[in-house]
C-alpha cells in the first residue's frame, strides 16, 4: 500500500525495523529538547502529515522499551488518526516514573501501525441472539 507523507520534520520517515514489523517507529520533532516531569503529560509533534486511504486508520501506540526502561507511554493509547485528518500527528506523552525524561528531537517517542476497518451500519433490534457466554463479562471468561 502506498500512503502519501509530507515530512517537515528533520528526522527520516518512519520505517519498519524488521522484515514482520507490524509498527513503524515516530520520532520527536523539536526546535529544543522537552523535559517531561513525572506525571506529566504533553503533546508531541512529529514534523508528519499523512493521507491514508478510506477504509484505513492510523493507530499511535506506545514503545515497549520506552515505557519499561523510562515509564513514559502514550496517554491516549492507541490514539487513532483517520483517514481524513490532515493536520501533523501530535503524540501525548506521560512520565510515570518518578523521574524527569528528556525528549529530544528524534528521539523514537511511540510507534504507528497501519490497520483496516469497517464502517458499521447498525441494524436496530429489540431483542439479540442467545450465545454461549450470555451477558457474562469482567472476568466471566476466566471462571471455571
Amino acid at each position: 500500500m502506498q500512503v502519501k507523507i509530507v515530512n517537515k520534520s528533520k528526522n527520516e520517515l518512519p520505517a519498519y525495523s524488521t522484515l514482520f514489523s507490524a509498527g513503524m517507529d515516530l520520532r520527536a520533532s523539536l526546535e529544543e529538547p522537552v523535559t517531561l516531569k513525572p506525571l506529566e503529560r504533553t503533546l508531541v509533534p512529529t514534523g508528519l502529515f499523512i493521507e491514508l486511504p478510506q477504509g484505513y486508520e492510523a493507530q499511535v501506540r506506545p514503545r515497549s522499551g520506552l515505557a519499561l526502561k523510562k515509564g513514559v507511554t502514550v496517554l491516549n493509547t492507541p490514539g487513532t488518526i483517520d483517514a481524513d485528518y490532515r493536520g501533523e500527528i501530535g503524540v501525548i506523552l506521560i512520565n510515570l516514573s518518578q523521574e524527569n525524561f528528556v525528549i529530544e528531537n528524534g528521539e523514537r517517542i511511540c510507534q504507528m501501525v497501519i490497520a483496516a476497518h469497517e464502517t458499521v451500519e447498525w441494524n436496530l433490534v429489540e431483542v439479540l441472539e442467545e450465545s454461549e457466554r450470555g451477558a457474562g463479562g469482567f472476568g466471566h471468561t476466566g471462571k471455571k
